[in-house]
């Protein structure tokens, strides 16, 4: 080999290596690049946006000016509720002049007047909350709205739980559809579709992919592991919703006290996790349901948020 081809050939390998899979817009060119990362990472890393809830924001801001703390503090996202107070012009403009983006909304109806109850003007009611959350979300530029689909108590059967909000998401998908907004079902201690293949079935039983579903890591690990959750809802699931919990917190002091717990020191097997996320290539936002605070509070949940996906 002539030592100006040697030279060649060694570069061209250095520049493959550095490049890796972090593949950029010219790599079409290229494709020794794109074949070089497909060979060496096959299961790439979930690629996520870091989003929390509007309510974990505690300081005594402008709207404006909490979009621009969550921006500084380095977040993606922040998602709101619907309906709410919120003046959707201010809304839109902190939006537009942070870039802080708004993936979705949360419906703040669906424990109040749940798909489920016995009445059916409650029922509708929600579903018409739920509607204008919908066309809410389409105006901030978001794609989904969080909905807990049901609830069973002692004057709500397991059975009539599953008929009425089915029936009730059904009357929604048009909207959904006109929206280009997917409703996405979240698991809250509802007592109400307990296991990931009964959660599974809940989504498909639409047959239609404006149903999907919202998985809680936090939530669901109180009924079996979050691994088993994610390996079963696959590609149904939309967004997630990050928290922490602690079996030993939940049998010294109560229940609750179980999600009394910081990231990374709680019972989630963060490394499984991420292996099962990126098992069923899991791309988009996840958004911490937490605690908040202040600025230093808040920040320091994005850190830990970063080191749960670097686990």
């Amino acid at each position: 080999m002539q030592r100006r081809d040697f030279i060649k050939n060694t570069a061209l390998a250095a520049t493959a290596t550095a490049v890796g899979a972090s593949v950029v817009s010219n790599a079409s060119a290229e494709g020794f690049i794109s074949n070089t990362a497909a060979l060496t990472n096959p299961l790439a890393r979930p690629m996520v946006k870091k989003s929390l809830m509007w309510g974990m924001v505690k300081e005594d801001l402008s709207v404006m000016d909490k979009f621009k703390l969550l921006k500084d503090l380095g977040y993606d996202g922040v998602e709101l509720d619907s309906p709410d107070k919120l003046d959707m012009k201010e809304v839109l403009a902190a939006r537009d002049k942070t870039g802080l983006l708004i993936p979705g909304t949360v419906n703040s109806m669906h424990w109040k007047l749940p798909l489920s109850d016995p009445d059916p003007k409650k029922r509708e009611e929600c579903a018409k909350s739920i509607e204008k959350a919908l066309w809410d979300t389409k105006e901030y530029g978001g794609s989904t709205v969080l909905v807990v689909p049901g609830v069973v108590n002692a004057s709500v059967t397991y059975g009539e739980a599953y008929e009425r909000s089915q029936a009730e998401i059904r009357k929604l998908i048009p909207i959904a559809e006109k929206t280009g907004v997917k409703i996405a079902i979240e698991n809250v201690w509802n007592q109400f579709l307990l296991s990931p293949l009964e959660a599974a079935k809940f989504v498909d039983d639409f047959n239609n992919p404006m149903v999907g579903w919202y998985l809680d890591i936090g939530n669901v690990l109180r009924y079996s592991w979050p691994v088993s959750w994610i390996e079963a809802l696959n590609k149904r699931i939309l967004k997630l919703h990050l928290k922490e919990f602690s079996f030993k917190k939940q049998n010294d002091l109560g229940l609750w006290k179980g999600f009394d717990v910081e990231f990374m020191e709680g019972d989630n097997n963060w490394p499984e996790v991420n292996k099962a996320l990126q098992k069923v290539g899991y791309s988009g936002w996840a958004s911490a349901e937490v605690p908040g605070g202040d600025r230093k509070r808040l920040l320091t949940i994005r850190e830990k948020m970063d080191e749960v996906f670097k686990a």
